[in-house]
């Protein structure tokens, strides 16, 4: 049993990594940094395949498939991804282009590619990483908010496509609060509330995503957040997610 998981070499792709490892699949990390790779290898039982590659670059993805196409992949993690704080006018348009090429294109790419092969076997799980952030605007974070709300619509459309199909391929979104991982350090922000375990958050979603769930929130408080949020306008969302935003200012 073999799974492929993107942005492996920390945060919650790295403790997917590891619980996937400790139930018995050979995992096939993915990453940029290849010395976090290593050490990253270094903690699993089994001995798994590194593979050291940006996926910010369509050909770069498409050549990522054609590696492992042989691996007879079980399980797809896109985990990859990164965000940006700061108002719209203002952030870097070269960082935002190469957020929108990880957070969509790679996740589209690898899924489209990966799902193929798995209807054929008519088995496989594939797990796409969102955000809560998906549910609404993100003022102060537009891109990144948008970025993860495609991720979010675009599995619960494919995961509907299979559904009438009767395929028994399963796929899911996890759409986490606040993690405590670096990607505060990267998008230039600090949590407003206190943030989860990566590993509870790893753990839960690959137990649901086993369970075929198709959402997965992990978290009380974000499954309050999101059930009470239907009763909100967007403009009173917009305006709750803007004041969250700036208290996240460093």
């Amino acid at each position: 049993m073999k799974a492929l998981v993107t942005g492996a070499s920390s945060g919650i792709g790295l403790e997917i990594s590891k619980y996937l490892d400790s139930l018995g699949y050979e995992v096939i990390l993915v990453a940029r940094d290849k010395e976090k790779l290593e050490s990253v290898a270094k903690t699993l039982k089994h001995k798994p395949k590194i593979i050291v590659m940006d996926l910010s670059q369509v050909e770069d993805i498409k050549s990522l498939y054609v590696l492992v196409k042989n691996d007879d992949i079980d399980i797809l993690v896109n985990n990859a991804g990164f965000g940006l704080f700061g108002s719209f006018t203002e952030l870097d348009l070269n960082q935002e282009l190469n957020m929108i090429d990880i957070n969509i294109k790679a996740v589209h790419v690898l899924t489209k590619l990966f799902l193929k092969d798995m209807k054929r076997k008519n088995r496989g799980y594939i797990l796409n990483v969102a955000s809560s952030a998906a549910f609404q605007s993100g003022p102060l974070m537009a891109t990144y908010y948008s970025t993860k709300s495609y991720v979010y619509r675009f599995t619960e459309a494919i995961s509907y496509e299979l559904k009438k199909e009767k395929s028994k391929v399963s796929v899911s979104c996890l759409c986490p609060g606040p993690v405590d991982t670096n990607f505060n350090q990267i998008a230039g922000v600090q949590f407003s509330i206190k943030p989860m375990k990566a590993n509870q958050v790893a753990r839960y979603a690959v137990d649901k995503m086993f369970q075929k769930k198709l959402l997965i929130i992990p978290g009380f408080l974000m499954k309050c957040s999101k059930f009470f949020g239907r009763f909100l306008s967007d403009k009173a969302l917009m305006k709750i997610t803007y004041q969250i935003q700036k208290k996240k200012k460093k």
